[in-house]
């Protein structure tokens, strides 16, 4: 369980291209990818971000379920 969660949240925070020949680099979840420079920004290191990324994915997902309400990616 932990090893899914840890690559989920480096999936959520990793860059992706929108096209091959532009510059633009979009993180695929804007949000948590926020979240975890902010972190980082702080001093936390790497593991302990991801941990942090990783909490909060959980509460966003376990919100999701207790209100029964489909998730919706806020660009």
């Amino acid at each position: 369980m932990r090893q899914a969660l840890f690559m989920a949240v480096q999936c959520g925070i990793r860059d992706s291209r929108k096209q091959k020949s532009g510059d633009e680099i979009i993180p695929r979840n804007k949000r948590l990818r926020d979240f975890y420079d902010k972190k980082r920004e702080e001093g936390k290191p790497f593991r302990v971000a991801v941990i942090a990324c990783a909490n909060k994915l959980l509460h966003w997902i376990y919100a999701l379920l207790k209100n029964k309400t489909p998730f919706e990616d806020v660009a």
